[in-house]
């Protein structure tokens, strides 16, 4: 009983701090907007940045493709056993295409992605350097792997230098992480210094680009692609459960790497395979995404327009991306300042530690580029009665 008591006086504690989460009752999701209970809201925290998971149309348009017979809703296995599949060939094949040629290799989840790369790459005689605001499943990866870490202040190239200049002298392997849009923040990552420096010292450049792919770039592969700097990463990180909207993972790497990846990474090796049935959505979705620039165009001047208004109503609204967090502190303000915008039907969670920093509570605005302008103007009405 002891033991249950202590988790007792733990939930009591996070309830009182204004920590305290519970499992939403989502009924269901409609285009721009999602049930709760029998509340129909205006979705602005969904990660769902091209609006490709809502697509009724593009979801039948891909059921008659593939006819009455679908592809096997599970692999069994792992893809090293009896898992693998036709499927996941050609998806490894055609993001390697769009990748210039570069060596693809397929995750169950970005999680499992951060979980195994590191601890793969990176021993007892390294050191890895990652931004303070890494998100938490890199900051697992590192703990997991034997290697030594540290965190290098958020966005201070200057700070990551002094690292790598020391680390260089007594490590084996430098390897530098980050995340190229802080999934908190909203901030863009400076590709090019990153390049620099790994150039410089020799190191192992590895960029998570979770929130970019599908939102920048010609052909929606990110911040890299967008700064012209692709090849110049070694490993990059892309995710299908976002913007793509479906299920897994990737990393984009010279195909040494993904033969010594396909040989050490645990979650890999490890874990069943992804249904062959969510790897025809995601190729089929990977396909649509790369010719939507004009979403992605507007999906960003949607975001610059609400930021700008925002931070005129005397708000801090830090970032430069489709993320627009919007500062409270507090986290009983946070709670305050969604409950503000629920009333008038919009849904935008509140963010609140471990998750973000103490002190440093925020609204996490996810934007789409199924929303129309009249759709966020409600934002600033409400947030204006708690400024």
């Amino acid at each position: 009983m002891e033991f249950h008591d202590r988790l007792q006086r733990e939930l009591n504690a996070m309830q009182r701090a204004d920590r305290y989460r519970t499992i939403p009752g989502v009924a269901g999701r409609s285009g721009r907007h999602i049930t709760i209970g029998r509340e129909s809201l205006l979705n602005l925290s969904s990660n769902d940045y091209l609006g490709l998971g809502d697509d009724a149309a593009l979801r039948s348009a891909w059921l008659r493709e593939m006819g009455p017979e679908l592809p096997p809703m599970s692999s069994c296995s792992s893809r090293l056993l009896t898992g693998n599949h036709p499927l996941a060939d050609a998806l490894e094949a055609e993001l390697s295409t769009l990748y210039g040629d570069r060596a693809a290799m397929l995750f169950n989840s970005g999680y499992h992605a951060n979980t195994g790369i590191l601890p793969a790459l990176a021993g007892r005689h390294d050191l890895v350097l990652s931004d303070r605001l890494n998100h938490a499943s890199i900051i697992d990866g590192l703990k997991i792997s034997d290697a030594s870490w540290m965190r290098y202040r958020h966005l201070d190239y200057d700070h990551l230098e002094e690292l790598l200049s020391e680390g260089t002298k007594n490590q084996r392997q430098c390897f530098i992480i980050s995340e190229s849009i802080f999934s908190m923040d909203g901030d863009r990552v400076d590709c090019g210094r990153l390049v620099e420096l790994k150039k410089r010292y020799g190191a192992i450049l590895i960029l998570d680009e979770a929130h970019a792919v599908g939102t920048l770039g010609l052909r929606g592969l990110g911040l890299a692609e967008q700064e012209g700097l692709g090849e110049e990463i070694d490993i990059i990180v892309g995710t299908f459960g976002k913007a793509f909207a479906s299920t897994g993972a990737y990393a984009i790497m010279a195909p040494l790497l993904r033969q010594y990846l396909v040989n050490t990474a645990r979650p890999f090796i490890f874990t069943t395979a992804i249904p062959p049935v969510m790897l025809s959505w995601s190729l089929w979705t990977l396909r649509r995404q790369s010719r939507m620039q004009e979403e992605r165009a507007w999906l960003q001047a949607l975001a610059s327009s609400l930021r700008t208004s925002l931070q005129q109503k005397g708000f801090t609204v830090p970032g430069d991306s489709h993320i627009v967090p919007v500062y409270a502190g507090a986290n009983s303000r946070a709670v305050a300042m969604a409950a503000a915008l629920r009333k008038r039907g919009i849904l935008a969670l509140p963010v609140r530690p471990p998750t973000v920093p103490e002190n440093t509570a925020r609204l996490r605005i996810s934007l789409r580029a199924t929303l129309h302008r009249e759709d966020v103007s409600g934002v600033l009405d409400a947030l204006g009665e708690v400024a």
